[in-house]
């Protein structure tokens, strides 16, 4: 199915605004919108699709450049093992990310506990003279 839609159509099924569609198109997301006429903009089947993974990608956790240099992959690679490759490489690096800020908010609270402490009974001290 090639069904051909304006702008008002394509953001009303994809959920999004015009100005969405626009950024996406500016930064290489979405192809632009196939001109005709009076200089009206169409869009084919495939920008809903792509719009509709694009949100599911940013669901995932994905920047917008992330998203970038995967999004073609999901239309050119119907299989979806290298897509999904690269979107996996691409969480197991957040996750990783993630885990290093936790060790790091770990050894900070641990810090803030043995400051708390030191206060706390320096303070103590003081009431007791």
């Amino acid at each position: 199915m090639n069904e051909r839609m304006r702008i008002g159509d394509l953001t009303e099924r994809a959920g999004v605004t015009p100005r969405t569609v626009r950024y996406y198109e500016s930064i290489g997301l979405l192809p632009p919108g196939e001109r005709e006429g009076h200089g009206q903009h169409y869009y084919t089947e495939e920008t809903l699709a792509r719009l509709r993974k694009i949100d599911q990608l940013k669901k995932l956790g994905l920047s917008l450049e992330e998203i970038r240099d995967v999004i073609d992959l999901y239309f050119t690679d119907r299989s979806g093992v290298q897509p999904k490759q690269k979107v996996l490489a691409i969480l197991r690096q957040h996750l990783a990310e993630v885990d290093q800020k936790v060790g790091a908010l770990q050894q900070f609270r641990a810090d803030l506990l043995v400051h708390i402490a030191r206060f706390e009974n320096w303070l103590e001290e003081r009431e007791n003279l």
